[in-house]
This record gives structure tokens, C-alpha cells and sequence, in this order.
């Protein structure tokens, strides 16, 4: 197995994208472990780095709306990755993790020298520092770091610290025994690994969901090199949401790897974030990436789980499957799963049988009722039937009922309308609702 660094320019890009870098020189490039695609080089974003304005993923995601409801407190993500690093934005946010890393740094998850993790967390938990806009989608849940690899270079990987599946299955068991009700595992593999199969099997059963990255067509860095389609793990596990990139557009791309293991999409483009210099920066402005999408829908499951909280894993995942934005709403594609997540909408979703999409796991939602004896023949009556007098006075009542409903629903009419002008608003959600104009793959 070789994995290997790209660099490159991409201070355009960022320009494009309209971020806006202080105390930054022009970046360069460099391939995170799941994502094949860019991430700013670590002696580029510097300490002092700070990008002013939100992260754009953020508007798509409802974030506004969501967070009136909650912005996560009381849930604890864990981010199986590369360590997460000290930065201002995280510092409320972490907790003592575990290091499965045997390069002598510290035991509890705080290095990441590769910069992955980081990022990873930044995009779910980050507050807001000043003169910085880049915040969390879930900006009140805990970190629990998780290291499980040091980095995708030649030496790291000879000497062990690279990617690997048994590392990836153990991180999963610590942190579902660490209390953590989202884990987020942005790496993939090809192999079908019993270990890991069980290890998410783990997590289901203790109440914790597992979200993961559906892979990447640039598969330099991942545990692998195969940027052929098909099933990756953990994503493609019972227990596991796969999350494929969307673009700057809303589209997922032939960047993401395509498969019936994609249960969702999400942002995955010009994702700003912490840095481990303990500044921000940009990753992934030439393409999108599913490590970061992925993080993302750790992040809308974390508010899902803090809304929800006596509701199961499985229940979770549905509320964020049948209200994805989507083309078709009774069906999910191989290459954006059941739609572009969308955090408010899977919280106020009524489970109910007339949903569409999804397999709903709540009881009785999607069960129809069975006719519990044989119905009788239908008759066709021509003319008035032997029900037309009872008919007939139902009529009379139901015409008079209307009446009475109308000039009531026009006195509560007026009176909304008096209340409007005298209460505040809340905004509407930003994101597409459900079953929104999803643009075509």
C-alpha cells in the first residue's frame, strides 16, 4: 500500500469560493487520508489565520433554523481520524480522548500532525472566536478524539501509523464505550472486514450511530488505492450512514465514489474549519471531498440526537434520510443516497405512514391496516341509493358546519394577523425543505 501527497496552489480558488484569509499567504495544497482531494499545507495557515465570513456549507444546512431548536448540547461526537489538535475554536469543545497511534505523542488524541482531524472536528463543534466566522454546524456538542492513524506519507505508512482497517474497528468500540452518540469515521475501505462490520455492529446495539465517508475517486489516501465504483466499509455496514460530496452546486460529482452504501450527501466543497496551528483555513477548493461531508452529517445527526434523545440510532438516521432534499422523494440513487441532508428538517419531522422515501423504523409508521375479515361486494347504485335520506341530512349538517368553521377561521385570520404585526418572526429555514428541487446528479 503507497499513499501519497499532492501539492498545489489554490489562493483563486479561495478568492472563488469568497473567503476571505487574513495573516495568510497563498496557500498550498495537500491530499487529506480520506478524501484524495486538498487540504491547505500546515506551514501555510498559520496561527493568525482567520477566515471572517461563515462557511457557506452552513446556509445549505439550515443552520439558523436549526439552532433555535438546539445546537447540540449534551451530545458527544467522536472523530475517529488523525488526532485533533489545539485551536481556540475547539477548546471548549474537547474532551479527553485515546490514541491508538504508537508514535509516542500523547495518549489522549490531542496531536494531529497530519491536519485531517482537525478540520473533521472544526466543521462539527467550533465556536466562534473572534474576528473569525467559521463556526460548527453542531457548535455545543463535545469532541471526543479518537487518533487511529498519524498520517498518509511513505515512512508513516512503513512504519505502521498509516490508515489501517484494525485500528479503524478499535477506535469505533472506545469511543462507543466512551458515551459517544455520533461517530464519525471519515475514512473508507474496500475490504469487507469482518472486525469492522463488527465494531459498527457495536455501536448500533449501544445506542450509537456511526456515520462514514463513502470514498473518493482519488484514492490515494485511502487505506486502499481503487477508484472504481462500488461498496466501501465502514459506510456500506447495517449501522453506518455512507456520505457522498456534494459541490459548491448542491451536485454530487464523479468525485464521490458511487454504490448502495451512499445513504446521504452532503457539502463537501470550500469547507473552512480549524487548523491544528490554532488558526482557520480552506480544504478541498479544487473538488469535494466525502471526509468533510461526512463531518457535516456527524454534525446535523448530533442535533437530531440532542432533540431526540430517547429515540434510537436507526430513528435518527431515518429523520435525516426521508427529509433529505432529493429529485425523486420515493427513491434513493447510487450517487447522492436519499438527498443533500438537512438538520431542521429532520428535526421537526412528524414520523408518520404517509411519509415517502425511507424505510421508517418508528412502530407502525409504515405498517398499513389489514382488512380483518373478508369485505363485502361493492354496489354501483344508479339514482338514489338506500342511504340517500341519510345522506341528504348529513348534507344539511356539514353545510351549516362549513358555514360556522369559515366565519371562525376568518376571526382567527384577523387575529394572526394582529399578532404578526406585534411579535417577531422567526426565519424561515434556509435550506430546501423536504423533498426540495434537488438538482440532478
Amino acid at each position: 500500500m503507497t499513499l501519497r501527497r499532492r501539492t498545489g496552489g489554490f489562493g483563486a480558488a479561495i478568492l472563488v469560493a469568497g473567503l476571505l484569509l487574513s495573516a495568510s499567504p497563498a496557500a498550498a495544497q495537500a491530499s487529506g487520508p480520506a478524501s484524495g482531494v486538498v487540504s491547505s499545507s500546515r506551514d501555510q495557515c498559520l496561527a493568525a489565520t482567520r477566515i471572517s465570513q461563515t462557511p457557506p456549507a452552513l446556509d445549505k444546512l439550515q443552520s439558523e433554523a436549526a439552532w433555535e431548536l438546539t445546537r447540540g448540547a449534551g451530545i458527544t461526537v467522536a472523530v475517529v481520524d488523525s488526532g485533533v489538535a489545539p485551536n481556540p475554536h475547539l477548546d471548549d469543545a474537547i474532551i479527553a480522548g485515546v490514541n491508538l497511534v504508537p508514535d509516542g505523542t500523547d495518549g489522549i488524541g490531542r496531536t494531529d500532525v497530519y491536519g485531517h482531524g482537525t478540520v473533521i472536528a472544526g466543521q462539527i463543534a467550533a465556536r466562534l472566536i473572534p474576528k473569525s466566522g467559521v463556526q460548527g454546524l453542531a457548535p455545543e456538542v463535545r469532541i471526543l478524539p479518537v487518533r487511529v492513524y498519524a498520517g498518509d506519507s511513505d515512512q508513516q505508512v512503513e512504519a505502521g501509523f498509516g490508515p489501517n482497517t484494525a485500528r479503524m474497528a478499535e477506535g469505533i468500540r472506545i469511543a462507543t464505550d466512551r458515551g459517544a452518540q455520533i461517530i464519525n469515521v471519515s475514512m473508507s475501505t474496500t475490504e469487507k472486514n469482518a472486525a469492522l462490520a463488527d465494531a459498527v455492529a457495536y455501536a448500533r446495539d449501544r445506542g450509537s450511530l456511526v456515520v462514514a465517508s463513502a470514498g473518493n475517486r482519488d484514492s490515494t489516501s485511502a487505506v486502499e488505492e481503487n477508484g472504481s465504483d462500488g461498496t466501501r466499509y465502514p459506510a456500506g455496514f447495517s449501522g453506518a450512514i455512507g456520505v457522498a460530496a456534494a459541490n459548491d452546486a448542491g451536485v454530487v460529482t464523479s468525485a464521490s465514489i458511487r454504490g448502495s452504501h451512499v445513504a446521504l450527501a452532503a457539502p463537501g466543497q470550500n469547507i473552512a474549519s480549524a487548523w491544528p496551528q490554532g488558526g482557520d483555513c480552506a480544504v478541498a477548493t479544487d473538488a469535494p471531498a466525502t471526509s468533510y461531508a461526512a463531518a457535516y452529517v456527524s454534525a446535523a445527526a448530533a442535533l437530531v440526537a440532542a432533540a431526540h434523545p430517547d429515540e434510537t440510532p436507526a430513528q435518527w438516521a431515518y429523520r435525516l434520510e426521508a427529509t433529505a432534499v432529493r429529485a425523486q422523494p420515493d427513491t434513493r440513487s447510487n450517487s447522492s443516497g436519499w438527498g443533500i441532508v438537512q438538520p431542521y428538517d429532520a428535526i421537526v419531522l412528524v414520523p408518520g405512514s404517509g411519509l415517502r422515501g425511507p424505510k421508517s423504523p418508528f412502530p407502525g409508521a409504515a405498517s398499513t391496516p389489514q382488512p380483518t375479515q373478508t369485505p363485502e361486494a361493492v354496489a354501483v347504485v344508479v339514482g338514489p341509493g338506500p342511504d340517500a335520506a341519510a345522506i341528504t341530512l348529513a348534507t344539511g349538517i356539514g353545510v351549516g358546519g362549513l358555514i360556522v368553521l369559515g366565519a371562525i377561521g376568518a376571526l382567527a385570520v384577523l387575529v394572526s394577523r394582529r399578532r404578526e404585526e406585534t411579535e417577531p418572526r422567526r426565519p424561515a429555514p434556509t435550506g430546501r425543505g423536504l423533498y426540495g428541487d434537488a438538482p440532478a446528479d
